[in-house]
């Protein structure tokens, strides 16, 4: 029967699925393409924006470094640069205008270094230039920006020279540009977490450092751009503009969208990477978006399909669910039922002893009023035993009266109570036990706790209960801290059992009240005393709290009502 209901509830929802699954699907796969194209085209041409900003950053750069050195040039005479004191004064002014020079130096015609200023001194000073790529780059152009070298310094550098041509004479103003600034424009390009930027030259080795690893010279773990179309002419010949290019690759397991736009004036190709799980995310939630409405659609669209099929297949469930409940509810009747006949049993055995033990105790305290052993010294101590035998007498046939009660499911007896009295009654009991294994019991009661009216014995056997269990969780070397308090706004009485004991796990505390379950060893304990106080309790207006830390202990709370 269970096939043939799924077969129906197949038939009914694949004939919904084509007609109006299928072109809901249609149509959202078809937004969300049309969407993913207009999205991507706005993040190229985003990239392609930012990367010709940048390269319109590291132009103007260099153009006011070039035309700095220029004025220089022309405002001083060859002369006066040539003295280096002289030379260090003006080095001076440009420093305080710009931070990105290292150092400045004249070389004339044939290379040599006529002057310098620059902590490479002693190294540079006695120089010659002439057969240099650099030095023959700038006499053919008129200016020339190098790529990163390491020359005779040993560390990375780049140069900026300009050719001046005087009257009589030609000669050459070179500077080492700090690399950190242009370091700082291309660092700028990282918009987001996981975005690149550097710069490469003809030859595709790095000119500033990437973000996530590689140094000056190295080859990057990216793509190549250093191509021919990508390559830029050497000023001043940079007459034909070549187009920024932006698409997205994959190289050497790296995804990501590029970037390369060549920068003037140099043999320089700046490069831009950006993420797609980062700069795509509004995409990547667009498609959850899609997915969930299509979801939801079809969810609408079965339920309203299957609205026959699954009210027949719930009713089914529901009365399958009612008669393992039913079933199991029987069970736990039928355990209670045996549970309350063993109790009746045990108490009816019980009250005959019983009867006799306080028969005899009440012909003893007759006889010690009679006879001459009123006399004696031991006197008092014979009436005050033959009265605890009585006491215990009376406290037993309670006990034995709660088991007839929980066989019989009595209502619980209305009596005046002070709750301090009974629990210092109550842990008079266990003081001896507790003691044995170092186990002390501290009470701290408050003085304005009121009488109350309710069922004596039956919140004596609950408190001797959490007491029995407190002493078990600490086991020896520990304190037990029966304490109460009176809640004036509730108008309850609260009384606390703390133990020092190794707590209650957090995932047994929703359970510690079920009849049957125990955290004690096998043999150890029944389940039944929490799950039987728990209910006292109820029955009698209260509540019955618990409150764990593992390794540092327990407390149980019953709040009882005054009345």
């Amino acid at each position: 029967m269970e096939r043939n209901y799924r077969k129906l509830w197949w038939q009914h929802c694949l004939a919904i699925i084509c007609f109006s699954v299928i072109p809901l699907v249609f149509i959202n796969i078809s937004l969300y393409t049309l969407f993913d194209r207009i999205y991507t085209e706005k993040v190229t041409e985003t990239l392609r924006s930012t990367s010709e900003n940048r390269r319109d950053a590291i132009d103007l750069f260099f153009n006011e470094r070039i035309a700095q050195l220029f004025t220089v040039a022309n405002t001083n005479t060859f002369q006066e640069l040539t003295d280096e004191t002289y030379l260090n004064k003006v080095f001076e002014v440009m420093h305080t205008k710009s931070n990105s020079y290292m150092d400045i130096g004249i070389i004339d015609n044939d290379g040599r270094h006529l002057s310098y200023v620059g902590p490479y001194y002693d190294l540079l000073k006695q120089v010659n230039y002439k057969n240099e790529p650099w030095f023959s780059a700038v006499k053919a152009n008129g200016i020339y920006i190098s790529d990163i070298f390491m020359g005779y310094r040993k560390v990375p550098h780049f140069i900026i020279a300009v050719m001046v041509r005087e009257k009589s004479t030609s000669w050459i103003l070179r500077v080492t540009i700090n690399l950190k600034n242009i370091d700082d424009i291309v660092h700028k390009a990282w918009i987001g977490k996981l975005s690149d930027a550097f710069i490469v030259n003809s030859k595709n080795a790095l000119q500033t450092r990437p973000r996530f690893g590689g140094n000056f010279l190295e080859t990057p773990a990216f793509p190549e751009f250093a191509s021919d179309s990508m390559k830029p002419h050497a000023y001043p010949d940079y007459s034909a503009t070549v187009a920024t290019k932006v698409e997205r690759l994959a190289h050497n397991g790296i995804d990501g969208f590029f970037a390369a736009v060549p920068i003037h004036n140099t043999k320089w190709i700046l490069v831009i990477k950006e993420s797609p799980d980062e700069i795509l995310s509004p995409l990547v939630k667009g498609r959850y978006w899609m997915a969930l409405l299509t979801a939801l659609g079809l969810a609408i669209i079965a339920t309203g399909a299957a609205l026959f099929t699954n009210t027949l297949i719930n009713r089914i469930k529901k009365t399958d669910l009612e008669n393992a409940t039913n079933s199991d509810m029987l069970l736990q009747a039928n355990k209670m039922i045996a549970l309350s006949k063993m109790a009746a049993g045990i108490a009816h055995e019980v009250n005959n002893p019983l009867a006799a033990i306080a028969e005899k105790a009440g012909w003893m305290k007759d006889l010690l009023a009679e006879e001459d052993i009123a006399g004696s010294k031991n006197f008092t101590e014979f009436n005050e035993s033959v009265d605890k035998i009585e006491q215990h007498v009376d406290r037993a046939r309670k006990i034995i009266h709660n088991l007839l009660g929980f066989a019989r499911r009595m209502e619980p007896a209305k009596e005046k109570i002070n709750v301090n009295n009974l629990l210092d009654e109550t842990t008079g009991f266990l003081e001896n036990e507790a003691r044995y294994v170092n186990i002390h019991i501290e009470k701290q009661y408050a003085e304005n706790v009121p009488v109350i009216t309710s069922d004596l014995s039956q919140i004596q056997q609950v408190v001797l209960n959490l007491l029995n269990n407190a002493i078990d969780a600490i086991g020896h070397d520990g304190t037990v801290t029966v304490s109460t308090r009176y809640n004036e706004k509730t108008d309850e009485v609260e009384i606390n059992v703390a133990d020092t004991g190794k707590g209650i796990p957090e995932g047994d505390l929703n359970k510690i009240f079920d009849p049957f379950f125990t955290t004690k060893e096998v043999g150890k304990g029944t389940g039944l005393g929490l799950s039987i106080s728990y209910s006292i309790i109820e029955k009698l207006g209260g509540k019955l709290k618990v409150q764990s830390k593992v390794g540092t202990g327990t407390v149980f709370t019953l709040l009882l009502p005054k009345h």
